[in-house]
């Protein structure tokens, strides 16, 4: 049972939108730090807490080391350097959490943003303190994504779309379509996850008329702890950013090579996009306003492909990065001057393997399908449950009017049924427990409260 609200709350709690629909969790917020926080916590509570259960159990299951022992370093390395607005925010995602009877501290909200980072990121530069041998794989591969505008655009306006790619146990988490209006700074609407004050997944639209994702920087190793962590720049960069030049200035600022991204960015207002490579020593900023890029996990700057990360199969189209560097070339220069949000769904869905010469949904595709893939060359291990989780697009009408479209389940819409994965694949057996369904579901646009179902693409 949850905590009996004050006047205060209970009103706080009257003002939340939520609607579930398609797999995903729309909801709506606003206000003062703490209040909004406090909203978001008590109207997602129950998903909250199964999400920490199974990122719990699953962290003690793949690193040996306990969930809470990641809590406490990041607790450590972080607070002092989390700005009072976003700390509040944290404050109130707690209180609401507690109110609605999942008991929770700051310090519990601070360790679970911190998740990500601390596991890929921060564990690495520090295992062999701790193990005999410490973990020899550097960063994976999350997520493909593009942006284009200009002449390679129908109405030469910036289109942007993404997929994000985790373990399913993970990625049943990511369908919080979250619409975010703080008292300072710029109203945003992202893809999220239950708790957290940023996206995660990174798709983000703000009122600035910026459209912003990324793709992981694959085999990227290092970790400077004395610095800001990502969750913190992200969200401060899309909040008070005006364009894109000022968003790459805040998210630079203090960079501590945490969740190491390649950043593809839109501006809808000047008709802009942008691909900002981000490690910890070097970076690497382009911008057009007649072109393309797209994120497939490999880093582009030779100085951090080199001297910041392991090889990640870069020029081997054998491998997931090779692969798709040379499918997202092919679907986005075969389709100049046509590229549409709705074709932007279809890049997101594709199965081509350019390896292969022919249709075959695996590691290697767009739409990644690790779950039926050998895994004879690189990526996850065989089989993995793991793969796309969704898909996002967003078009400039879309960027204006503060929504996009998005597909909860994977891009190309293929369901996934732990049961018959489990009897298939009882070397996952280990896994079993925190799998769930998720059937397949239609591509959803959230426009400020109203929703539009599409079927097919």
């Amino acid at each position: 049972m949850g905590k009996e609200l004050t006047d205060e709350q209970q009103g706080w709690v009257q003002e939340v939108h939520r609607q579930d629909v398609n797999g995903w969790i729309y909801v709506r917020v606003g206000g003062e730090p703490f209040k909004r926080g406090f909203q978001m916590g008590y109207c997602t509570v129950d998903e909250f807490r199964n999400a920490v259960r199974v990122y719990a159990e699953t962290t003690y299951l793949t690193l040996g080391m306990e969930y809470k022992f990641f809590v406490e370093h990041a607790v450590a390395m972080h607070k002092p350097l989390i700005p009072a607005e976003i700390l509040q925010e944290m404050e109130g995602l707690a209180a609401g959490f507690t109110a609605g009877g999942y008991p929770t501290t700051v310090d519990d909200i601070i360790g679970w943003n911190a998740w990500q980072e601390m596991t890929d990121y921060w564990w690495p530069t520090v295992s062999k303190k701790y193990a005999k041998d410490g973990p020899k794989k550097a960063q994976s591969m999350h997520c493909s994504a593009f942006v284009a505008t200009g002449s390679w655009s129908k109405d030469s306006k910036p289109v942007l779309g993404h997929t994000s790619f985790d373990y399913f146990a993970y990625g049943q988490y990511f369908n919080v379509f979250l619409d975010i209006t703080p008292s300072e700074g710029h109203r945003m609407v992202m893809q999220s996850v239950p708790g957290y004050v940023g996206s995660f997944t990174d798709f983000w639209v703000t009122d600035a008329g910026l459209a912003i994702t990324e793709t992981t920087i694959g085999g990227f190793e290092g970790y400077d702890p004395k610095k800001i962590p990502e969750y913190v720049r992200s969200r401060i960069a899309c909040q008070y950013a005006n364009s894109i030049d000022e968003w790459v200035d805040l998210i630079r600022k203090d960079d501590n090579g945490g969740y190491a991204n390649t950043w593809l960015l839109a501006d809808a207002n000047t008709g802009e996009i942008a691909r900002y490579e981000e490690g910890l020593v070097y970076t690497n900023f382009e911008k057009t306003s007649d072109g393309y890029y797209f994120g497939d996990n490999g880093p582009n700057d030779p100085r951090i492909r080199h001297l910041e990360c392991s090889p990640v199969g870069y020029n081997d189209i054998r491998s997931q990065v090779g692969a798709r560097r040379v499918r997202w070339r092919q679907l986005l220069e075969g389709n100049k001057g046509d590229i549409t949000g709705e074709l932007g769904k279809r890049f997101l869905a594709d199965d081509f393997d350019p390896y292969l010469g022919y249709r075959k949904p695996g590691l290697r595709t767009i739409c990644a399908h690790c779950d039926s893939d050998p895994g004879d060359v690189g990526g996850p291990a065989p089989y993995a449950p793991f793969g796309s989780c969704d898909g996002k697009v967003a078009d400039t009408d879309d960027i204006k009017a503060m929504r996009f479209w998005g597909r909860f389940g994977r891009a190309d819409g293929a369901p996934f049924y732990a049961e018959q994965y489990n009897s298939e694949h009882p070397e996952w057996d280990t896994w079993a427990p925190y799998l769930v369904d998720r059937p397949s579901q239609p591509w959803t646009l959230f426009d400020n409260g109203t929703v539009t179902t599409q079927d097919s693409i």
